[in-house]
């Protein structure tokens, strides 16, 4: 039985503050993830390492952040949104330190394995901050569109200020994220004490769950190298499905779970959470496809290429605030299925360019990815929400966003062993095929989703 959560009247009579501190956090856990793209050459040429060492520097990060998403949701849920958000942020801010001054590949990787958790942290906190703040659910929509706008912007700013950085010295994009998480930390101090519903962890989801990920992303990546057909690969195969099935008995027999299967009795939230995995696979994918298709394959420095993916970045943080009235006015399953459509169709664009195509059409072309994810993410995000009461935001959150990060980490890790099993080219092309033909299949399922139920406040 949830415990009713209590009613904070100053987080409610100031509920901008609250959106201040998600935004702020959303932005700095976006900009670490786009803004080190760019710069992976570098940071091979600095301190060693193949593909499968820099997919790890990308991974090690999204990994962690995916695999404690439900571990955060619930820890949010449990100890409090804000103070939940305060350690993760603290965290973030110490690793990043940690990165910038990181002497070997190993070290580096795993300074981004702490960030990851610290981002793990704050995301679902965040979220759950908003849902504190914001009781009516037309209300809490524009306020996620605006959280998401924290992370286009990022995603506007992160490749470029990257090169840029990167042309004076890759570790600059790590101190970056110092005043960043300095001012969350001011405005989150101005935010009231969330409320708590106290209850033991679920130790045994989390472990399995750690390592269900793990060894798939270790599976996927290693194995490109070793053979997928190698007997420690299909020991991680086999780690993973046993893991799997653990962690769902877990689920379904524990007192206390991290995530109460209930929540997938609703087929819309079952749904969203599909087109989740397959919407951020085909965004991170291409981010990390596209880094190192300009400066591999086409000669472009760090800073031509972040200012190539400047046309789908910043279109995206400046359509955002739009998708809030759009949401209103035509629906979740519309703009997630619209969304789909115009990602789909970006990347079936680049999947057929020549290869000596000019590289301001290749960029071009990476603006409907951009342009779709933004349609598509806020209504996944509003759908589930919608879907639970406050005093369950943050471990709803904690699903969604692990759906999100799982598909990111292994958007990056199937791309990357696809590129290394053959010749760039036909790797890329191959990869973003298979991807839009994957979006086109959701985009029938999308538009079978139905208004579920409002999950309303009552003061």
């Amino acid at each position: 039985m949830p415990v009713p959560a209590v009613s904070t009247p100053a987080v409610a009579a100031r509920p901008r503050l609250s959106l201040t501190v998600a935004m702020l956090g959303f932005f700095v856990v976006a900009l670490d993830a786009q803004i080190v793209n760019v710069a992976l050459p570098e940071i091979r040429s600095d301190l060693g390492g193949g593909l499968a060492g820099l997919q790890w520097v990308v991974t090690g990060y999204t990994l962690m952040f995916s695999a404690l998403q439900l571990f955060a949701g619930t820890f949010s849920d449990r100890t409090g949104a804000r103070r939940a958000y305060g350690l993760g942020m603290i965290l973030f801010t110490v690793a990043s330190a940690a990165c910038a001054f990181s002497p070997t590949l190993p070290t580096l990787i795993a300074g981004r394995i702490l960030q990851g958790i610290g981002a793990a942290m704050i995301t679902p906190a965040s979220l759950a901050l908003i849902r504190e703040a914001y009781h009516d659910a037309a209300a809490r929509g524009r306020a996620i569109v605006y959280w998401g706008l924290g992370g286009s912007v990022a995603a506007a700013a992160g490749p470029v200020l990257g090169g840029l950085l990167t042309q004076i010295d890759w570790r600059l994009i790590f101190f970056v994220n110092l005043p960043v998480g300095a001012a969350a930390l001011a405005v989150l101090s101005r935010v009231a004490p969330s409320p708590r519903r106290p209850a033991p962890f679920d130790w045994a989801g989390q472990i399995t769950a750690v390592l269900a990920l793990a060894s798939l992303t270790y599976g996927i990546i290693e194995g490109a190298e070793a053979g997928y057909g190698s007997p420690g690969i299909l020991l991680m195969f086999a780690v993973c499905a046993v893991s799997v099935v653990a962690f769902i008995r877990v689920q379904a027999k524990g007192r206390h779970p991290m995530i109460p299967l209930d929540l997938f009795r609703s087929r819309a939230v079952s749904t969203v959470l599909i087109i989740a995995v397959v919407t951020m696979a085909a965004f991170y994918g291409i981010v990390f496809l596209q880094s190192l298709y300009f400066q591999q394959e086409r000669g472009s420095s760090a800073l031509e290429t972040g200012l190539l993916f400047l046309p789908m970045t910043a279109l995206v943080a400046i359509l955002n605030p739009w998708v809030a009235r759009l949401m209103a006015r035509y629906g979740h399953a519309a703009m997630i299925a619209a969304g789909q459509v115009v990602m789909a169709a970006g990347l079936a664009g680049l999947c057929f360019l020549p290869p000596d195509a000019p590289v301001l059409l290749v960029a071009a072309l990476m603006i409907p990815v951009g342009v779709g994810g933004s349609f598509t993410v806020p209504s996944i995000i509003a759908v589930v929400l919608d879907q639970v009461p406050a005093e369950r935001a943050g471990t709803a959150s904690g699903v969604v966003n692990t759906a999100r990060q799982v598909g990111g980490s292994l958007g990056v890790a199937i791309f990357g062993a696809v590129l290394a099993s053959g010749e760039f080219m036909a790797g890329m092309r191959a990869s973003l095929g298979v991807t839009a033909a994957v979006l086109i299949i959701l985009v029938v399922v999308s538009m079978a989703l139905r208004p579920g139920r409002q999950q309303q406040d009552t003061h």
